[in-house]
């Protein structure tokens, strides 16, 4: 097999390394936020944000108000996306099943998949609200059965984000707060005099919030440990460069460190792919994102055959991997290390990423190797019960309960099989102790 050629390469390896700085300061206002409560909500809302309300939480009315102010065809776009991530998410719910067995006569084994109580939804401002965000935090989760859903979003500029308050709502929060960064999700995580506690945090964010949420998983659940949007394509020379070109940017404007990675069989495509990307980026709106990404992250790589493509793509495990061959679904067999598959011309990332009903928070940096994204499972605990109702076997799994825990020295645990043993089997115990409250 030919080795792969190199058309373009990346500048600088994405870092998987924190800065220690970010780690520094979520350290720090994170323990301010456990002493503190509110006023370290409040004053760190001040310092970041030049944000300090009277109330950072919404009130209905409020609510009501800024819906009002939202255009009516935005709401109705984000109604159908809403109803396109329900239906998927609803069919992920139904694939989990509770279920009770009889191993062996009296011997019940069951297992339940119970919602955490509350969790807690991000969806960050900055330069670019990520209204899609509330979609696919908040709808998966009301999917799940979590009784209660808190939200936090900041303010964008002083302004308030409309459509995404809009967004939180209609996705079933049950409270919205204007409210963001680190001080949002410590606030939500830690709980403070006036914001619950939830048990699991989803939604992007910036290098604060994610380094936030890595500190505090563990006392939390979270989604994701995020990182740099990724996008891979695989193309054969069926593939309109164009399209592919497109595609590739489409990603690289999430940020300057965002890998966008062509891999083909075919030199000529991937040479008028490097063509178009050079004439779009000039006029792209978000070149200063995108041409960043692409200069220093971007990849062209040309293989032997498709089948030696899908290889090499698996190796990256990307985040977003797009098939843009006269096959796409060969993908499906030929891969296991992604965060979603898109196939085919007529699907791209930003389908998934906005509106086609998938969840759009995925794993990047090579986790993909290992987990998928976030789903209702995510927002689900998987738990197990057992009841031995015969005495007889009882008594047999305590014979076997003692046996099995002796061998690694567990004397304690033998005990509690053997005085089972003892009670529903007659089995006599060597370890009685000689006193009236002995068995």
């Amino acid at each position: 097999m030919l080795d792969p050629l190199y058309l373009k390469t990346a500048a600088t390896a994405p870092s998987s390394a924190g800065d220690p700085a970010v780690a520094e300061t979520v350290r720090t206002v994170l323990a301010d936020i456990r002493d503190r409560g509110d006023a370290a909500v409040r004053e760190y809302s001040e310092k970041f944000d030049k944000w300090s309300p009277e109330s950072f939480k919404l009130s209905d009315e409020k609510i009501e108000e800024i819906i009002s102010s939202v255009p009516i065809e935005v709401l109705d776009d984000i109604r159908t996306v809403q109803e396109n991530v329900r239906v998927f998410a609803q069919h992920q719910r139904d694939s989990l099943h509770d279920f009770e067995i009889e191993t062996a006569p009296g011997v019940h084994l069951g297992q339940r998949n119970l919602p955490v109580s509350a969790a807690g939804a991000y969806a960050p401002g900055g330069r670019y609200p990520l209204v899609a965000s509330a979609h696919m935090t908040t709808v998966t989760a009301k999917v799940a059965g979590v009784p209660h859903i808190t939200a936090c979003t900041p303010p964008i500029r002083g302004e308030i984000p409309a459509a995404t308050v809009a967004a939180f709502h209609l996705a079933g929060a049950h409270e919205i707060y204007l409210l963001g960064g680190v001080q949002a999700v410590g606030a939500m995580a830690l709980g403070t005099e006036t914001i619950s506690k939830v048990d699991m945090l989803a939604g992007p964010g910036n290098a604060f919030v994610a380094e936030a949420k890595r500190q505090l998983f563990g006392e939390v659940g979270i989604d994701l440990f995020a990182g740099p949007t990724e996008v891979l394509v695989v193309a054969d020379s069926d593939a309109d460069p164009f399209i592919v070109a497109v595609d590739l940017l489409s990603q690289a404007e999430h940020g300057p460190d965002s890998p966008a990675i062509l891999i083909t069989e075919s030199e000529a495509l991937a040479r008028a792919v490097i063509e178009h990307i050079d004439a779009l980026l000039p006029d792209m709106p978000t070149r200063d994102f995108a041409g960043a990404a692409w200069r220093d992250h971007g990849q062209v790589i040309v293989v032997a055959d498709i089948e030696a493509a899908y290889a090499l793509a698996d190796t990256f495990a990307s985040e977003h991997v797009q098939i843009l061959t006269s096959e796409p679904r060969r993908a499906l067999d030929a891969m296991t290390n992604y965060g979603a598959l898109f196939l085919g011309e007529k699907t791209c990332v930003s389908y998934g990423d906005k509106v086609i009903g998938t969840n759009h928070t995925l794993p990047t940096r090579h986790a993909a190797r290992y987990t998928g994204g976030l789903w209702v499972g995510k927002y689900i605990k998987t738990v197990t019960y057992q009841e031995v109702t015969d005495a007889a076997a009882s008594a047999e799994l305590g014979r076997l309960c003692g046996r099995a825990a002796r061998v690694e020295y567990f004397e304690g645990h033998a005990r509690s099989g053997d005085v089972r043993a003892a009670k529903f089997g007659g089995d006599n115990l060597s370890w009685k102790p000689k006193t009236p409250a002995a068995i």
